[in-house]
């Protein structure tokens, strides 16, 4: 049997990391997290790092800020894989120096976990959200650095829940705003089964610097079938009010910064249709359609058909047992 490869989780009490940690390890590859020493006085942090210990991780303290405790954490492992927030991501320099400098890193994945910021076509409207992420991109490709790139598009708990309205956090019951022609589709994934794909493509050769997508099948909707799933849920039809692309990047421009940022994202994936718009290459390279000439990446569920994950219409049906049980919106995402 293969030697597993040793994995590094920056990150590992965050929503993310902490389900990377966790797939990490149910895989069987020996496990470790770099912890800052704060973490362990947090109550929920602390906990989560109590139940990676459990299940045999090693924790180990040092920070984004501290290279010397980054290269005796990089030396103990064979892949590096970061999980940290948004606002985090320039923080990877100091790690990618790191990495560089310990040369013993068969695998970095670096903190992405969104749609492909070399595919996006917003520019001067993200406050350069992917402009950073594809910063570090540039950075790990210069150093010479071997990747995967996980993009992994929206997380089922981001939109999903409201059916794609800003500003609510339920589904809509009388009526719903539908952004464009409401054709354009997007991708949901949950965490769990990011980090599942994620895992399984640590030790894949087919994915050695590779962009690796996330776009299974039964996880690509637009809003428009979104809205007739959910209809189909709830056996009732809703009053549709469409906004059109001028408008929706009109209240972008008059919405302040951050407040705009979920119409943002929305207008990347559902009017541009950013996340889709490409065609990813195939395993063999074997590509059904010569015509289109740029293939980009790799796409998860085709490589690992194994991962089980959920679809956008299990996700749904758990909003119709809400009304069925006492438990809080938060536990029943969870549970699907």
């Amino acid at each position: 049997m293969e030697k597993k490869s040793r994995i590094l989780i920056v990150g590992a009490t965050g929503n993310l990391g902490f389900e990377l940690a966790k797939a990490s390890l149910q895989a069987s590859h020996p496990t470790f997290a770099l912890v800052r020493d704060s973490a362990f006085s947090d109550l929920l942090k602390s906990r989560k790092l109590q139940t990676l210990s459990d299940q045999g991780a090693s924790l180990l303290k040092g920070s984004l800020q501290e290279k010397t405790r980054l290269l005796e954490a990089i030396k103990q492992v064979d892949v590096v894989i970061c999980a940290v927030s948004s606002k985090q991501v320039l923080d990877q320099k100091l790690l990618i120096e790191a990495i560089k400098q310990a040369g013993c890193i068969k695998r970095f994945i670096p903190s992405e976990f969104g749609l492909d910021p070399y595919k996006t076509r917003i520019s001067g409207l993200d406050n350069n959200f992917y402009g950073r992420k594809a910063e570090i991109r540039r950075l790990v490709e210069a150093k010479g650095i071997p990747h995967t790139y996980i993009c992994c598009n929206f997380f089922t708990s981001y939109l999903l829940p409201s059916i794609v309205q800003p500003g609510l956090k339920t589904p809509p019951i009388d009526e719903v705003t539908i952004f464009g022609d409401g054709n354009v589709k997007g991708v949901f994934m949950k965490e769990s089964d990011v980090a599942a794909f994620t895992i399984s493509a640590v030790d894949d050769p087919r994915t050695l610097n590779k962009a690796v997508h996330l776009r299974p099948q039964g996880n690509v909707y637009s809003m428009n079938e979104l809205v007739e799933l959910w209809e189909g849920k709830i056996g009732k039809k809703l009053k549709k009010i469409y906004v059109p692309e001028e408008e929706l990047l009109k209240k972008i421009k008059e919405t302040p910064y951050p407040d705009n940022m979920d119409m943002v994202f929305i207008y990347c994936a559902f009017v541009k249709g950013d996340q889709t718009y490409f065609e990813i290459e195939s395993p063999d390279g074997d590509h059904k359609n010569f015509e289109i000439k740029h293939f980009f990446g790799v796409e998860a569920s085709v490589l690992h058909p194994d991962v089980k994950y959920s679809t956008v219409a299990a996700y749904l049906i758990m909003f119709r047992r809400i009304k069925l049980s006492s438990r809080p919106l938060s536990y029943l995402i969870q549970q699907v």
